[in-house]
């Protein structure tokens, strides 16, 4: 047993020493209500209830994410900065409807479509996770700097871009599936 422990030693130091990293993610759904009258169109129902309004569009659902950052540093003796330790957070709010009355045919065809709708809506918070694995892979990454205030910003700068390109894909997304559309997010009706 004393053995395995002296064996084990070399390799607990080494990690504890080596940069670490954590990203947390949080993911909460909301909803608005949705009332529709039997024979009502569901469609212009959900215009009217929708609350999500950009550039004078109505959408049925929205995905708000946002990545933040920290990260801790080793200066050495000659000022040099390197980072350790980073914690990366990605909080993220799908806001959908939720359906109150109609008959039968018409909640089926919401539940259809909302399934549909949720489906997109993940894809926008998967970009949302994939902006904040690489914002801590990027900071972990970041090379030693000749100062503190160098390496942050310079970490930061880093961080930054990777969210503008993410919320460029966001738009692209958007673009390639019509906001859902190709995805089967549509009503005829």
């Amino acid at each position: 047993m004393k053995r395995t422990i002296v064996t084990l030693l070399p390799l607990l130091l080494w990690l504890a020493l080596t940069a670490q990293a954590e990203v947390q993610e949080h993911l909460q759904e909301q909803y608005y209500d949705l009332q529709v009258a039997s024979g009502q169109s569901l469609s212009r129902a959900l215009n009217q209830a929708s609350p999500i309004r950009q550039n004078g569009q109505i959408y049925h659902a929205y995905t708000r994410w946002q990545v933040q950052w920290k990260f801790w540093w080793r200066e050495q003796r000659d000022g040099r900065c390197q980072i350790d330790l980073t914690r990366t957070q990605l909080n993220a709010t799908i806001t959908l409807p939720r359906l109150g009355g109609g008959d039968a045919q018409q909640r089926q065809r919401f539940e259809q479509y909302l399934g549909a709708l949720r489906e997109h809506e993940l894809g926008h918070y998967r970009i949302g996770q994939a902006a904040a694995a690489e914002i801590d892979a990027a900071l972990l990454q970041t090379p030693e700097y000749p100062s503190c205030a160098e390496l942050q910003q310079q970490a930061n700068r880093r961080a930054n871009a990777i969210l503008q390109r993410h919320a460029e894909q966001e738009r692209q997304y958007d673009q390639q599936t019509g906001h859902g559309r190709s995805q089967g997010a549509w009503l005829t009706e």
